[in-house]
């Protein structure tokens, strides 16, 4: 009969502290990706030196409705997304009250008196698809970006992106984003 020797024993206590550094490397090295939103500064406390409570006329407010089924409605009429864009220019850089140097709008009554009093009124129902949301703002984004950068080119011969802060600034006065957001009860 063959003698056969018992195999030595591996100490294993040390394959706990080996598991937990590997759990922490991972942990520290892994990038965890996170959800994209919508890039927006949240407007200050209406200061004292502005009336708040100042009534909007009916014509500067363009409403967009996005309605449980993902369609767009602008002023009660279907709209596509690709359409959008060219709905907001036209309502925002709108020259109603003649009051606006700089604009470039058709001057039609049943739109925003100038840029300044233009107000987008969005709303929501509970339903509506995040996706249809984001890209909503992103045309909205898209439609003020091409209004600031034509200003830009136009008064200070550089793209929007080259400006300098205090000509941002300017720019941003003249350019107001001003989106009142609401979601339907039904």
């Amino acid at each position: 009969m063959k003698n056969y020797r018992s195999s030595e024993k591996v100490n294993a206590g040390s394959m706990a502290d080996i598991a937990f550094l590997l759990l922490i490397f991972f942990l520290v090295t892994t990038t965890i990706a996170t959800d994209k939103g919508i890039n927006r500064t949240l407007p200050e406390k209406c200061p004292d030196r502005v009336d708040c409570t100042k009534t909007i006329l009916e014509q500067n407010v363009l409403r967009i409705v996005l309605n449980n089924d993902d369609k767009i409605l602008v002023a009660d009429e279907q709209v596509e997304l690709k359409d959008l864009k060219a709905l907001l220019i036209r309502h925002i850089d709108n020259n109603a009250d003649g009051t606006c140097t700089y604009c470039g709008g058709s001057a039609d009554s049943s739109l925003s008196n100038n840029p300044k009093e233009a107000v987008l009124s969005l709303q929501h129902h509970r339903e509506t698809s995040y996706e249809l949301f984001v890209l909503v703002h992103d045309e909205i984004s898209k439609a003020y970006w091409f209004l600031k950068n034509n200003y830009a080119k136009k008064i200070y011969n550089k793209p929007l992106s080259d400006v300098t802060t205090a000509e941002l600034k300017s720019i941003n006065t003249l350019y107001p984003v001003q989106i009142s957001e609401v979601m339907t009860k039904n």
